[in-house]
């Protein structure tokens, strides 16, 4: 197996020609994606402890979500006592650094964090809105209802930001003046229930199946302690290689198709290239706001 040295760090990766995603892209791609925009990933991922979704053979193979610290996680990748929903605690990863994200990539995840920092569990400095269209909705359903939340949010004096989900949906993302996560996990609740009123017909804010064929339906819950968010510029476990990608308010609205917001691995460069890092400002926190 092949030995790397990442900063001061040496690595020892494993599969690299192991193809992983429907259009042959590989481990080793994978792999490349994580060291070379480490600066972009870490940020959103340094103090919060991860939970992940290992897929080691591939969208097609064996899938399984972990919080708990990985067997044989080297003594220097940061680790941190994280309290559980129902009493105690449990250890998790908390990538600080170059050489850990690449250690952690090795395994094959998805990166998920929480909207709170190690340092502050259960206190919340981001909020988050998952939409998640159900069939025959897709995507393009999904631009409409974030343009109108977009607009509610900045009615509160609320920034929003946006990105893909990378599997069929979209993300938006708030900085928040730090506030206890069940007050952010209300107020996501009030607007998502608000939206299901307004936009009746093309919205829900209830998870029940049965009502979601055809809707967006608003996930208001991924503001709750306990849960997590794909991070901004993960790798998704889906036939191609998805990623997690911010995208413009104008691509928002010019959305026609649902190819148009279907983001690769191999689009992310010329990407990068023209915006760079769109959700900066909620690393910065510069547009951090409190709630109404």
């Amino acid at each position: 197996m092949p030995v790397v040295t990442v900063e001061d760090r040496r690595l020892t990766l494993s599969h690299l020609d192991k193809v992983l995603y429907a259009d042959g892209t590989t481990k080793g791609e994978l792999l490349h994606h994580y060291a070379t925009n480490g600066a972009l990933l870490l940020p959103h991922l340094v103090d919060r402890p991860l939970s992940l979704l290992r897929y080691p053979d591939g969208a097609t193979g064996e899938r399984f979500f972990t919080k708990n610290v990985p067997p044989g996680t080297p003594d220097w990748v940061m680790t941190g006592e994280v309290p559980r929903s129902g009493g105690g605690t449990m250890r998790q990863l908390v990538v600080r650094d170059l050489p850990s994200l690449v250690w952690t990539a090795n395994l094959v995840v998805e990166f998920h964090t929480p909207q709170w920092t190690l340092a502050e569990p259960g206190v919340a400095d981001r909020l988050v809105l998952d939409l998640d269209p159900g069939e025959p909705a897709t995507v393009v359903d999904c631009c409409r209802v974030a343009i109108w939340l977009r607009d509610r949010l900045a009615a509160d004096g609320l920034t929003c930001y946006v990105k893909t989900s990378g599997a069929k949906g979209l993300h938006l993302l708030c900085a928040v003046t730090p506030v206890p996560a069940k007050e952010t996990s209300a107020y996501a609740k009030r607007l998502a229930t608000e939206a299901s009123r307004e936009l009746a017909g093309l919205a829900i804010a209830v998870m029940t199946r049965r009502l979601r064929p055809g809707k967006v339906f608003i996930d208001h819950s991924q503001n709750a302690a306990r849960k997590t968010t794909a991070t901004p510029y993960t790798l998704r476990a889906r036939p191609l290689p998805t990623v997690s990608a911010p995208v413009t308010w104008a691509e928002i609205e010019a959305c026609e198709t649902p190819g148009d917001l279907e983001i690769t691995l191999a689009d992310l460069p010329a990407r990068l290239d023209r915006w760079g890092d769109l959700l900066h400002p909620l690393v910065t926190r510069e547009t951090a706001a409190p709630l109404p």
